[in-house]
């Protein structure tokens, strides 16, 4: 099963102790060469705004970047987050890059918006405008089809097809399925949850012209070492800085996996730490590949998309060669 299932890379652009944001995005094109490379099918960015440990802000200008760095792997974002934006502006901006690039470009779109009451104030947004999601989205497509009723064409998305992703948990399953649009699914931490929410999206669905039958990406880390310990360790770096978000209200840099072992927490951040670690897909080749296959067999998942991040950018990028060895397997 793994090696029919589509592997994919999502980079947020995670900012390191010591290193300028600049450097994470260098980071990111690199990253993306050697997803290439190693045979994953595509490479997604995020977007962040006003978060010191993330440096991508601007996921379509980064997009382009990957793109004209690679050949063949697919690009897109994971995601745009459309309450964020205007739909023409969205439309506008992958129709250029699907000019530039034809048929290598993904829309992945999601439905947050800013991490703080600041941010979204500095936006314009406001937490209630995830609530038109939906009709944002129709609007959005309506851009691609030429079919809205302002007598405004989008130039020069009309007429051009570029893949619709939804970022979904919740009721984003469920717009998902009724615009008939392949969906993403994370984390794999709650299994169970994940369960609901690709059972509904799938019973729901409704063929549309983006989509004739439902397809469901799963997001998660996945860390593959040579023992489970390395792979574990390879988790340390966002663990904490998750913990350390929830309990300071902003994300920091990426720290060693040294450093933060060596941190003296509070009880709550250690709880937060620890549950951080826990439930991600992480150990040997054999380890993770009968992880994935039990994962895979649950869901029916057509594609994995994998998000993992840590300080050591030569440890990452050797849990990527692993872990592609796997489903090169055929």
């Amino acid at each position: 099963m793994i090696a029919r299932t589509r592997f994919s890379v999502l980079d947020r652009s995670r900012t390191r102790e010591g290193h300028p944001p600049g450097e994470a995005l260098r980071d990111t094109v690199e990253l993306a060469r050697q997803a290439e490379a190693l045979g994953y099918h595509r490479f997604w960015v995020s977007e962040h705004h006003g978060v010191p440990g993330a440096a991508g802000s601007a996921p379509t200008v980064l997009a382009a970047a990957v793109a004209a760095a690679t050949r063949s792997i697919r690009v897109g974002t994971g995601g745009v987050m459309l309450p964020n934006h205007q739909p023409l502006v969205v439309a506008e901006q992958f129709g250029v890059l699907e000019s530039l690039f034809p048929g290598r470009i993904d829309m992945g779109l999601g439905r947050s918006v800013g991490f703080t009451d600041g941010v979204r104030r500095a936006l314009g947004r406001d937490k209630g405008d995830v609530e038109d999601f939906a009709d944002r989205l129709g609007e959005l497509l309506g851009w691609f089809a030429g079919t809205s009723p302002t007598g405004v064409h989008a130039r020069p998305a009309e007429g051009l097809r570029v893949p619709p992703f939804v970022l979904a948990m919740g009721e984003g399953a469920r717009i998902a399925a009724r615009a008939g649009l392949p969906m993403v699914i994370g984390d794999l931490r709650d299994r169970e949850k994940m369960r609901r929410g690709i059972d509904q999206y799938r019973s729901l669905f409704r063929p549309s012209p983006w989509a004739p039958e439902p397809y469901v990406a799963i997001s998660g880390r996945v860390a593959v070492a040579g023992t489970q310990e390395e792979a574990r360790r390879l988790l340390v770096p966002e663990a904490w800085s998750m913990a350390y978000a929830r309990t300071h209200g902003t994300f920091p840099p990426l720290a060693p996996a040294e450093a933060v072992e060596a941190r003296t927490m509070t009880t709550k951040e250690r709880e937060l730490y620890e549950s951080g670690l826990a439930g991600h897909i992480a150990g040997t080749e054999d380890q993770v590949a009968h992880e994935l296959q039990t994962v895979l067999q649950e869901t029916g998942a057509e594609e994995v998309l994998v998000t993992t991040s840590t300080y050591d950018r030569a440890v990452l990028l050797d849990s990527y060669r692993r872990l592609a060895a796997l489903f090169a397997r055929r």
